[in-house]
C-alpha cells in the first residue's frame, strides 16, 4: 500500500532503482522540469509532471504503487512549470513558448490563458476569498495576475530580474529571481510587495518553497536551494537572530582527493503538508529529508544513476514522488542518450515524522 502503513514492493531493484521505489510507468521522453500531485479536493491521487519533451503528462496513482497513465498534452516548446486548480479540475502549463495554457482534464481541451515577452518559469493558482487568479512569472522581469477567462492581466508587477523560482501559499508569495533576488508579496486584497530579501546564499538560487507556523499555520518563512549544495531556511519576522540559518546539502567526498568536496545544486525544495519538515533533491543524485526546528537530517537516499531534477508530495503527505534525468550540470559531453527520464514513488510518512517532538 503506498498511501496506508503497509508496504511491500517485491520487484527486484535494477541499478537505476536502488532505493526500491515504485517506478511511473511511461514517463517522459526528456527530463523532468515540474511536477505536482493532484490537490486534497480530489478523492485520488493524480501526478502530473511537465518535462523537455514539450509534454504534461497525468496519472493516476494507486494505492497499491501502480500508476495508470491518464492523458498527456503538448506545447510548442519546452514546459518550465506546472499547476492545478484548487478543485483539481484544470492543469496549468507554463512553457519556453512564453506562453501559459489551462488544460481542462473533463474534456481534455486546452486554451491559452496567459502570455510574457519571453519564456515563462514559473505559474502558481491563487485562492483567495476575493478573487482567484495564475500568477505567473517570466524570464521578462514581470509577474502578473490572471483572471483564466480574460486575456488581459489584471495586474503586472516589474520584477528586479529574470524570475527563476517562486511559490505561493496564500496569502504569501516569494519570487526568487537572477542576481539572487527574492521579493515577499501579500495575496490579500491586492497583490502587493511586502519586502525583498537580501539573499542568504552567496549563489544563485534554483528552488524555494514556503513554511507554515506550526501552532498557526500560516505562512510564515521560505527554504531556498542553491547551485551550491547550500540551503537557506528563513522567516519573514524572525523572533530571534538564530531563527534564520543556512546548512549544507547535497554533497560528496572525493574519493580522489584530500580534504576536497564535490558541490552539487538543490534542484527542488519541499515542505511536508503534515509534519513541516521538508525534502531536498540534488544534482549528486540523491534525496534527503530534514528536519528544519531540530536542525537534523531525517533520513538520506542512496545514490541514483542520474541527477534528481524535481520532487512533490501528495496532498496527505503519504507520498513522495522524484523525477531523475540528465540536468546538463556537468555539460553536454556527460550527457548519456541510453539513460532515460524516470520518476519514482515512496511512501514517506514516517520518515518525514520530526526529531523536535513538536
Amino acid at each position: 500500500m503506498l498511501g496506508g502503513g503497509l508496504f511491500s514492493n517485491k520487484s527486484v531493484a535494477a541499478p537505476t532503482n536502488p532505493n526500491k521505489d515504485f517506478e511511473v510507468t511511461q514517463p517522459p521522453d526528456d527530463t523532468v522540469s515540474a511536477m505536482a500531485f493532484s490537490p486534497a479536493t480530489l478523492q485520488q491521487n493524480f501526478l502530473i509532471a511537465g518535462s523537455w519533451d514539450n509534454s504534461v503528462r497525468c496519472w493516476e496513482v494507486e494505492q497499491s504503487g501502480k500508476t495508470v497513465p491518464k492523458s498527456m498534452q503538448s506545447m510548442t516548446m519546452p514546459i518550465l512549470d506546472v499547476c492545478w486548480s484548487d478543485d483539481g479540475t484544470k492543469v496549468f502549463m507554463a512553457s519556453c513558448d512564453k506562453q501559459v495554457k489551462c488544460w481542462d482534464l473533463g474534456s481534455n481541451q486546452t486554451v491559452q490563458v496567459a502570455a510574457h515577452d519571453a519564456p515563462i518559469k514559473t505559474c502558481h493558482w491563487v485562492k483567495a476569498p476575493s478573487y482567484t487568479c495564475i500568477m505567473t512569472g517570466s524570464w521578462d522581469k514581470t509577474l502578473k495576475f490572471w483572471d483564466v477567462r480574460s486575456s488581459v492581466p489584471m495586474m503586472t508587477i516589474n520584477l528586479p530580474e529574470r524570475a527563476y523560482c517562486a511559490d505561493v501559499d496564500y496569502p504569501m508569495a516569494v519570487v526568487g529571481t537572477a542576481s539572487r533576488g527574492i521579493v515577499v508579496y501579500k495575496l490579500e486584497g491586492k497583490p502587493e510587495m511586502v519586502k525583498s530579501v537580501d539573499s542568504p546564499l552567496k549563489y544563485q538560487h534554483r528552488c524555494v518553497a514556503i513554511f507554515r507556523d506550526k501552532k498557526k499555520q500560516s505562512p510564515t518563512g521560505f527554504g531556498l536551494g542553491s547551485v551550491e549544495g547550500r540551503v537557506a531556511i528563513h522567516y519573514i519576522q524572525p523572533q530571534s537572530s538564530k531563527d534564520n540559518f543556512t546548512f549544507k546539502c547535497h554533497r560528496q567526498n572525493n574519493s580522489g582527493t584530500m580534504n576536497v568536496q564535490d558541490i552539487y545544486a538543490v534542484n527542488d525544495i519541499k515542505f511536508h503538508p503534515i509534519h513541516g519538515t521538508l525534502a531536498t533533491v540534488g544534482s549528486d543524485a540523491t534525496f534527503a529529508y530534514w528536519d528544519k526546528d531540530a536542525r537534523t537530517k531525517l533520513k538520506s537516499s542512496e545514490t541514483l544513476d542520474q541527477p534528481i531534477t524535481k520532487c512533490c508530495f501528495n496532498s496527505n503527505g503519504q507520498i513522495f514522488a522524484y523525477s531523475t534525468g540528465y540536468d546538463w550540470s556537468k555539460g553536454h559531453e556527460y550527457n548519456n542518450p541510453a539513460k532515460k527520464p524516470q520518476i519514482f514513488l515512496k511512501p514517506c510518512f514516517e520518515d518525514l515524522k520530526p526529531k523536535s517532538g513538536t
